[in-house]
């Protein structure tokens, strides 16, 4: 017999992962571009179609709700236990895999091709070494069949409240909680930490200079508060599980990557072909 809280954590779960009515596509998406654009290592971002979705993009402020690792066909490089257990459910997309943290069934692998009539982003590491790359994607191989971790539940209700309820300073605390558990995890905590493995920053603390006199540490003090200086040089790294989705957006050391443009050198806006229509108008 299911204990009350298991009642309404399932029933939680169940409205959070519903399709939401309407869900806006702003860009079509090639499955080829994709293909042969991605490279293993890169972050795919992505606007979720589910209400869950649209509570992390409020609290994050984002356009994605969203963020999986691509993996490419890391699998079939393994055992053929597990190369032959590839082949057979994913077929021809078993080499274009992602791994990602989902809600309602934890850390799986999934063709990237899944997300292709959804608004997505690939974010790539600049730089990523090929030793340290191997060791990202075996972090989050290794991780698949982890639960995730549902103790973020709990955080995000108590925030789905109207904004002008909402304190601004709160908002990233209530993606960070969770449960602690070494076997459960979130999306963007399960990159955050691969990442981590090899140093690569996603969005680290600037850490700045001491006072650097006694006037400094004097006016601090009074105003409680650090007074503005240059950057040391040094960065703090932040906890995993305050990664969240945007941050490889907003992150200087991972590039966007276009890939539905053909060929961005010859792009003519003036050969475009346009509908003269009514200009949409969204609400």
């Amino acid at each position: 017999m299911r204990s009350p809280r298991r009642v309404v954590v399932d029933w939680f779960l169940r409205r959070l992962t519903a399709r939401r009515r309407r869900y806006q596509r702003f860009v079509y998406n090639v499955p080829e571009r994709l293909k042969a654009t991605i490279r293993p290592g890169d972050v795919v971002l992505v606007d979720g179609d589910q209400r869950i979705s649209q509570a992390i993009k409020y609290l994050t402020m984002s356009t994605w709700s969203h963020s999986a690792i691509y993996i490419g066909d890391a699998l079939l490089r393994r055992d053929p236990a597990t190369r032959a257990e590839v082949h057979r459910r994913f077929g021809r997309e078993a080499r274009h895999l992602v791994v990602e943290a989902l809600v309602e069934k934890g850390v799986i692998v999934s063709p990237v091709v899944k997300y292709i009539d959804f608004n997505i982003r690939i974010c790539r590491p600049i730089g990523l070494k090929e030793a340290d790359l191997e060791i990202v994607l075996d972090h989050v191989i290794s991780r698949i069949g982890w639960k995730y971790d549902r103790q973020n539940f709990w955080d995000l209700m108590r925030y789905l409240l109207p904004f002008q309820m909402v304190p601004s300073e709160l908002r990233e605390d209530a993606l960070h909680f969770g449960s602690g558990r070494d076997t459960e995890t979130i999306c963007s905590s399960l990159l955050a930490e691969a990442f981590g493995k090899v140093r690569f920053p996603i969005l680290p603390v600037p850490v700045r200079e001491k006072p650097r006199n006694a006037r400094d540490r004097i006016r601090q003090q009074i105003l409680g508060r650090p007074t503005r200086r240059a950057w040391s040089g040094l960065l703090r790294a932040r906890h995993p599980t305050l990664c969240v989705p945007r941050d490889f957006d907003l992150s200087p050391y991972f590039e966007v990557v276009k890939f539905n443009a053909r060929d961005t050198k010859a792009f003519d806006y003036k050969r475009l072909t346009w509908d003269e229509g009514v200009p949409v108008q969204h609400s």
